[in-house]
C-alpha cells in the first residue's frame, strides 16, 4: 500500500476537522431570510355627500372647481399609516343638501368629485347599491351633508330660529340616511359622519360682528348636536370639525393678523382655514380639509 505524503495527510485531516462540527459545538443552522410583512389588503372607501366631500375650491368669488385636496383624498396616506390601503370611490355632488342626498336624481358633471362615478338615482341609493354589491369589501364610508341645509340661514331676519327649524329635518334625513348605509354595509364597517368649520365667523371682518356670534351658537347648539344623535342612531361616529378648526375659542380672545388688524382667534383661524374672509367662499382651503381628514383618521383602529 503507497504511503500519504505529509502534506496529504494534513489535507486530510484538515477537511476531517471542518466537515464534523467541535465537540458539544451545535451545527450552524442554515439561514432563512425575515418573512415580510404582508401589505395590507386593499378596500373601498365610500364618500357621500356634498361639496365637502367633492373637495371644492374658489380660485375667485363664485369661481371654483372640484379638487383632489379635499379630505377624502387627503385621508387616503393618513390612512394607509395605520395599515388601511383604500381605494376612494367618491359619491359626493357639490350642491347636495340632506333632502336631495336621498331624493334628486342624479349629479352634474361639474359637481362631482373627480373621478367620482357617474349616477342616475338619486346619490343615496347609487351609494348604497355600490356598498350591497361590495359589502366585504367597503372598509369605510364617510358622510358631509348638512351645510347646504343652514346656509340661507344667515340672510334670514332670525337665523337662530332658522337654523333651529332646519336641523329638524336635518336629524331627521341624515338619521334615515345613516340607517340605510348601515344596513347595506353590515354591523362593523366605520360611518363617520363630518359636521363644518363656522366660516360665518369670517363675517367679523366683513362688517357683521352679530352674525360671527350667533353662529358658534347655531353650530355649537344646534347643528352639531342634531348630527351627532343623527349618526349615532346607526351606531356612526361623528367628528365635531366646528371645535377642531377653533370655532369655539372666546371671541375675547384677539390676536393680530397682517390683513384684518386684531380680531379675535376664532375669527383669524376662519379666515385661515377657508375662503370666506377671502373670496366669502364657505369652502375650506386645504389645510381646512386637511384637518377633517385628520379627524377621520384618528377615528381608525391602528392595525398591525
Amino acid at each position: 500500500m503507497s504511503r500519504l505524503r505529509l502534506p496529504a495527510l494534513v489535507a486530510l485531516a484538515l477537511s476531517a476537522t471542518l466537515a464534523v462540527p467541535a465537540l458539544g459545538q451545535a451545527a450552524a443552522k442554515p439561514h432563512h431570510k425575515p418573512h415580510k410583512k404582508k401589505p395590507a389588503q386593499q378596500q373601498l372607501y365610500v364618500s357621500l355627500g356634498d361639496s365637502y366631500a367633492v373637495g371644492y375650491q374658489p380660485t375667485a368669488p363664485k369661481v371654483g372647481t372640484s379638487t383632489t385636496n379635499g379630505y377624502a383624498n387627503q385621508l387616503l396616506p393618513l390612512a394607509k399609516k395605520k395599515g388601511y390601503d383604500f381605494k376612494l370611490v367618491n359619491f359626493g355632488c357639490g350642491g347636495a343638501n340632506t333632502t336631495s342626498i336621498l331624493q334628486t336624481p342624479g349629479c352634474k358633471p361639474d359637481a362631482r368629485a373627480i373621478g367620482g362615478p357617474v349616477y342616475t338615482q338619486p346619490q343615496a341609493d347609487a351609494a348604497v347599491a355600490y356598498i350591497k354589491k361590495h359589502r366585504r369589501q367597503v372598509g369605510l364610508i364617510t358622510v358631509s351633508i348638512g351645510g347646504n341645509d343652514v346656509t340661507a340661514c344667515a340672510s334670514a331676519a332670525d337665523p337662530i330660529a332658522c337654523v333651529g327649524a332646519a336641523t329638524t329635518s336635518i336629524k331627521t334625513n341624515v338619521a334615515a340616511l345613516a340607517k340605510r348605509l348601515r344596513a347595506a354595509a353590515g354591523p362593523k364597517t366605520p360611518i363617520v359622519g363630518t359636521t363644518y368649520p363656522d366660516v360665518i365667523l369670517g363675517d367679523w371682518v366683513h362688517g357683521n360682528q352679530t352674525l360671527a356670534q350667533l353662529s358658534v351658537i347655531a353650530f355649537q347648539a344646534l347643528i352639531n348636536p342634531a348630527l351627532k344623535e343623527a349618526y349615532a342612531s346607526a351606531q356612526g361616529d361623528f367628528v365635531d370639525v366646528t371645535a377642531a378648526t377653533g370655532a369655539y375659542t372666546p371671541l375675547d380672545q384677539t390676536t393680530q393678523t397682517a390683513q384684518y388688524g386684531t380680531v379675535p382667534t376664532a375669527v383669524a383661524q376662519a379666515c385661515d382655514l377657508t375662503y370666506y374672509c377671502q373670496f366669502q367662499d364657505i369652502h375650506a382651503k386645504t389645510a381646512g380639509y386637511a384637518i377633517i381628514a385628520q379627524l377621520i383618521a384618528d377615528t381608525l383602529a391602528r392595525r398591525r
